[in-house]
């Protein structure tokens, strides 16, 4: 079974200020709470960038490595990574809504194999409530409101 979760948020800042924020692996474990640490070869991130992240998902370690495979700057992210149980591709989108409003998307695809394919069926809604919780972060970080502990 296929993994396919899409999440959007509305943030309060110009398209470039969340693209910005949010494309920048250096930031990604103050956002996304389920990543520990990133390693990466840049900056600048461009087209076969490489991004090293320890997080911890469904109670598990994990480590793995994406590789930027589109980059349209402050439009769209395309990241890829094929080793381990569960190859993922993530996108980012953003859209600006007039000069001071961004709607970002956030997509993940996979396709689990072994012993993944049996937890695919609780992974999309747990990937899901990750996203949301991921993207209401950023929100707070970008929209410059205090995070919550």
């Amino acid at each position: 079974m296929a993994v396919d979760v899409l999440t959007e948020i509305v943030i309060a800042a110009a398209v470039e200020r969340a693209a910005t924020y949010a494309a920048d692996p250096s930031n990604a474990s103050e956002w996304y709470g389920n990543i520990d640490a990133v390693e990466w070869d840049g900056p600048p991130l461009e087209v076969g960038s490489t991004m090293g992240f320890v997080a911890r998902f469904l109670g598990r370690r994990l480590e793995y490595t994406y590789r930027v495979v589109e980059l349209e700057p402050g439009r769209r992210l395309v990241m890829r990574t094929e080793q381990g149980p569960f190859p993922m591709e993530t996108t980012y989108l953003w859209e600006p809504i007039g000069d001071e409003l961004t709607r970002m998307s956030l997509r993940n695809r996979g396709e689990p194999s072994g012993f993944s394919t049996v937890a695919s069926a609780v992974m999309a809604p747990a990937v899901r409530r990750a996203n949301r919780a991921d993207l209401a972060a950023l929100k707070r970080i970008v929209e410059g409101r205090p995070t919550l502990a």
